[in-house]
């Protein structure tokens, strides 16, 4: 996490000196607060992929020696198909369309679904204790 630490802290200085730059030259209020908002927002995520990286142990894309076949392996568990985003994607819809309409009965419905949905996403693959 070091990488996308350094990273994160590099823009973080370009958005900096963007704001600077942007505050003298065009004094535009909304302009100089978005760029600014940037700024923060980039050194939050640095600093805490930084604070991670200090908790994790080293990676192989950490080490500036390290090889490609060091990365080699498992990476974790991915599924292999799920219906749930699709229940998620139809509830955002249907709460769209209630907003769209102020219809406040169809907001309660699709965001209900949502939650309904996001839950059978999480909780897909937990199965709990295992009865005989």
């Amino acid at each position: 996490m070091k990488i996308e630490s350094r990273i994160f802290e590099i823009c973080t200085g370009f958005f900096i000196l963007c704001a600077i730059a942007y505050t003298f030259l065009a004094g535009e209020v909304v302009g100089v607060t978005a760029l600014w908002l940037t700024a923060g927002l980039s050194l939050i995520i640095g600093t805490f992929f930084r604070f991670v990286s200090r908790r994790l142990e080293e990676r192989p894309e950490d080490d500036p020696e390290g090889e490609v076949s060091d990365g080699a392996g498992e990476v974790g568990f991915f599924s292999p198909g799920s219906y749930w985003p699709l229940g998620i994607a139809a509830a955002a819809a249907l709460t769209a369309i209630g907003m769209a309409f102020w219809y406040a009965w169809i907001i309660v419905i699709g965001g209900t679904l949502i939650l309904i949905a996001v839950g059978g996403l999480v909780f897909e693959y937990h199965r709990g204790p295992a009865h005989h």
